[in-house]
């Protein structure tokens, strides 16, 4: 069975003073990625596929490393655009978060909304998948967000923060290729044990 995964990237460096997008990993962040990157699943990947934003692309190097592959970028796989409103302290995000999800045909002062983010990570993914062969296990890198929105399409379910990764990031759930069937649910990167034979 071959497998696809979506894996978000772990803890980040919180600057106020930069843009979200440009947010880079944390030691703790690149650690996890590190110990992720040693498990056997991790050599089995065939192509990686991460968001332009740098945490993801991090990630993703890293990931690309226990195997020797180059990542590739697909820039419409980014994170909700959450840019009308900026960085929001912790408190104030997570009730915005919880907004965004409770309410996916409305804009929470300005923000990108959940149901336009979810058509553009699973068109994203759709697109990326009509070319690519089906025997390669293959990563998605990227963002709590949109997994969450993506992993809700592939369940056939309605958007719901309930599906949404535990706190802290780097995460990941896996679908079979051949029917895009979600077969794990959210699990630390580093502590996934792969596909059973």
């Amino acid at each position: 069975m071959t497998f696809g995964l979506y894996a978000t990237h772990p803890q980040v460096r919180i600057d106020p003073d930069i843009p979200v997008p440009e947010w880079g990993l944390s030691e703790i962040g690149r650690a996890r990625a590190e110990a992720a990157a040693k498990s056997p699943w991790a050599r089995q990947l065939g192509r990686i596929v991460s968001s332009g934003e740098t945490k993801a692309i991090e990630t993703a190097e890293i990931l690309a490393s226990a195997s020797g592959l180059t990542i590739e970028i697909s820039h419409d796989t980014h994170e909700n655009d959450r840019s009308a409103t900026g960085f929001l302290p912790p408190p104030a995000f997570e009730e915005a978060a919880n907004r965004f999800f409770a309410h996916p045909d409305e804009s929470f002062k300005g923000w990108e909304r959940a149901i336009d983010a979810q058509g553009r990570i699973v068109s994203a993914v759709n697109r990326i998948l009509a070319d690519h062969d089906p025997h390669v296990p293959i990563a998605f890198v990227g963002h709590g967000g949109v997994g969450t929105l993506l992993k809700c399409r592939l369940l056939g379910i309605p958007i719901a923060r309930d599906r949404d990764q535990p706190p802290g990031g780097g995460n990941l759930f896996c679908f079979t290729l051949a029917d895009r069937a979600v077969s794990c649910d959210w699990t630390p990167i580093e502590k996934w044990e792969g596909i059973r034979a």
